[in-house]
């Protein structure tokens, strides 16, 4: 029996997604576990595979389309086999029958007009394209501009009668003239550059539109060898959408929140120990491979619980306080800066909280990450030790209230009895929201989550 394969519903913050690539084409032969095409949302990219041995009987999207989740996308039986009843196409088909059925009915009765009745019809004054679009597009082409999301005011019609059809919907597509809907009822615009999933128009474009780009020659420079220089070297590409997603999340943190940077250090004496004895005994108690990133999330967890106005959302009017840390962890990305939340953090042991974190960054990495697992988090920690850094100002997560950047590890000097003795200190950098948090209270935080970073085996009998 044909089985149809629907579009995953990846969240249920997520309504549709847009089909990347066909791996498979109708007609082909598939088996359980090939991957029949890859779609993605504004933030992640996933993979769909075939539940079933079979062949790829029918494919109802193409590459570029955006899909409502729960849709059916394609089926896949055994050769002979019906696909029509799985369409979610097919009402188009009847409209496109009846509109073929009322062309030649208008064709009939405009061969038997009286020419008075003609010259009259050609007195009335054209409907502007705006206007008089949605009357001169056909039942499939409608269908399919409001699933993909396109303009038709900027559709030039190929039709009988100046009609907009289907080959001109796809034109608009490719010309890059697509909107949200909610940008469509909007009256949308042109000139716009979309930040929306697969370029689309939204309603904050609308708001705030770019400024075109001015295209400048560059005058040719002569050397002192005599020769010219014409081409000024560089390369463009064109800004991926996870890129618009973060640039826009990163400018409207720095435009709307009273940021403000607290910088620390603490002894990372007790924190190296204990992590030299967890990886001495890892194969012989069944443990994760615990990080000093581990370590830090779990410190934070448990400081957190003292400190409600860091573990909190502001929302102008109102401050959200969680009753639990759900932990959100900067993870870096081959498409960018994703950060995925660890829910509950601060009822997890120090072993759950490092499987978890680990699978996070995985999911992240791979692209199939969860979009309502990037969501909801109360305080976000970022890690730069890796790479060397010894401070930076981490930037808030709105309407999050804090984040913490950590940084490396450099051996200080201090004085004990009389004698310099050398340590290693960590950096740890506070973002805090003004609006919300005070110094004081915000130092107050650093100050016990120093302490507990630096009596780390002390922290875990708590």
């Amino acid at each position: 029996m044909a089985e149809p394969i629907i579009m995953p519903k990846q969240g249920q913050s997520v309504e549709s997604c847009i089909i990347s690539k066909w791996h498979k084409k109708k007609g082909d032969q598939v088996s359980k576990g090939d991957i029949l095409f890859s779609y993605e949302t504004d933030k992640a990219s996933f993979e769909e595979e075939s539940p079933v041995d079979g062949i790829l009987l029918d494919v109802f999207f193409e590459e570029g389309d955006d899909v409502p989740c729960l849709l059916n996308v394609c089926v896949i039986g055994q050769e002979g086999e019906s696909t029509e009843e799985f369409n979610p196409n097919s009402g188009q088909e009847e409209s496109a029958q009846q509109e073929d059925a009322v062309k030649e009915e208008s064709k009939d009765a405009d061969q038997s007009v009286p020419p008075a009745e003609v010259q009259t019809e050609q007195a009335v004054p054209a409907v502007s394209q705006a206007e008089g679009a949605v009357n001169r597009i056909s039942p499939r082409a409608k269908n399919l501009a409001e699933r993909l999301g396109v303009d038709i005011r900027y559709a030039s019609p190929t039709g009988p009668y100046g009609r907009i059809i289907e080959q001109d919907v796809l034109a608009l597509r490719d010309a890059g003239h697509m909107l949200t809907p909610a940008a469509a009822a909007a009256g949308g615009a042109s000139g716009i550059a979309g930040t929306g999933l697969g370029g689309r128009v939204t309603t904050s474009d609308l708001q705030a539109p770019a400024a075109a780009a001015e295209t400048i020659s560059a005058p040719a420079v002569q050397s002192s060898a005599g020769w010219l220089v014409t081409d000024p070297g560089y390369e463009e590409v064109k800004v991926p959408n996870i890129r618009k997603v973060i640039a826009k999340a990163m400018h409207q943190s720095l435009a709307t929140t009273a940021q403000l940077t607290l910088n620390t250090s603490f002894d990372a004496t007790d924190l190296l120990n204990y992590r030299k004895k967890l990886k001495a005994s890892m194969e012989r108690l069944g443990l994760a491979n615990i990080t000093l990133n581990d370590m830090i999330l779990f410190a934070v967890s448990r400081t957190l619980g003292n400190h409600k106005d860091l573990n909190a959302h502001f929302l102008n009017d109102t401050i959200r306080y969680f009753h639990h840390v759900n932990l959100g962890i900067a993870v870096d990305t081959d498409r960018g800066l994703m950060v995925p939340t660890l829910f509950g953090a601060d009822t997890l042991s120090l072993n759950e909280l490092s499987i978890r974190a680990k699978q996070l960054a995985e999911e992240c990495k791979s692209g199939s990450i969860n979009p309502d697992l990037l969501r909801n988090g109360s305080f976000t920690v970022t890690n730069l030790g890796t790479l060397d850094i010894e401070s930076f100002t981490p930037v808030l997560n709105p309407p999050q209230t804090g984040i913490l950047g950590v940084n490396n590890i450099v051996q200080r000097a201090r004085e004990v009895n009389g004698e310099y003795e050398f340590y290693p200190a960590m950096g740890l950098s506070l973002t805090f929201d003004h609006r919300a948090i005070d110094g004081a209270p915000a130092a107050r935080f650093l100050k016990e989550l120093k302490t507990n970073l630096e009596s780390f085996s002390v922290l875990l009998v708590r």
